[in-house]
């Protein structure tokens, strides 16, 4: 449809500001010289598209940019999104070498570890809580890093270990108090939660993450291709 093509070029181009109000859609149907039916038909292609918000009693917003979470990388989340031309920030809450909860314990085989706990920012919104735990002695070898300039997964490296693959598991959550704080979110705003074990060469794991993920400013996203990625479902054991 040439309005919504019309509009959505102007909106990525920056003519609308994200969270800016349009124009009035009688507005809007009288400069494009078409019925209030079709401006509204455009209107839902460009929300369908996620380019708009449309919100009953208030108008039409352009919607907020959304990162994309993808599932297809071994890059850590930082440099995925970075590398999609995303601003990051990192603010350290923890970083500390002690004892893992037993939890823990199950997936890194290591009683001692470097907890690291971060909130990520992008473009200055807080959109990610994220607790890492590396074992023992890497998690030694690597505590005095500076974590709001450098990836833990680039300060592993630096140790001479090599990241070989990682198994992840991504379920739909509810913020709890502790980190809907630090994200400065109501409790109880569904998240994802993602779990995710790191292994090097020897298939030992290096990292465990879990990391719980404002679902209002990103989506999961993959592709799928004939010999590339596989998806399993599984049902939840209660």
């Amino acid at each position: 449809m040439a309005i919504a093509a019309d509009l959505g070029q102007r909106i990525r181009a920056g003519e609308y500001a994200a969270g800016s109000a349009l124009p009035s859609q009688r507005d809007l149907s009288t400069s494009y010289g078409v019925t209030l039916a079709t401006l509204r038909q455009a209107l839902r292609v460009l929300e369908d598209e996620g380019l708009l918000s449309q919100q009953p009693g208030r108008g039409t917003f352009v919607a907020e940019p959304r990162a994309a979470y993808r599932l297809d990388s071994l890059r850590s989340l930082a440099d995925d999104l970075v590398a999609q031309g995303q601003t990051v920030s990192t603010e350290i809450i923890d970083q500390s070498l002690g004892a893992a909860p037993d939890w823990v314990v199950e997936r890194i085989g290591a009683g001692v570890a470097l907890r690291l706990e971060r909130v990520r920012l992008l473009a200055g919104r807080r959109a990610v809580h994220q607790v890492s735990w590396v074992p023992d002695p890497t998690g030694a070898r690597i505590a005095e890093t500076d974590f709001s300039a450098v990836s833990l997964y680039a300060a592993i490296a630096s140790t001479g270990l090599v990241v070989h693959r990682a198994t992840e598991t991504l379920r739909p959550g509810l913020l709890d108090d502790p980190a809907a704080e630090l994200l400065r979110q109501p409790a109880g705003t569904p998240v994802f939660v993602s779990d995710r074990t790191t292994y090097v060469l020897d298939d030992s794991p290096v990292v465990f993450d879990r990391a719980t993920i404002l679902g209002t400013v990103m989506e999961i996203r993959t592709e799928r291709v004939a010999t590339g990625l596989s998806l399993r479902w599984s049902r939840l054991k209660h």
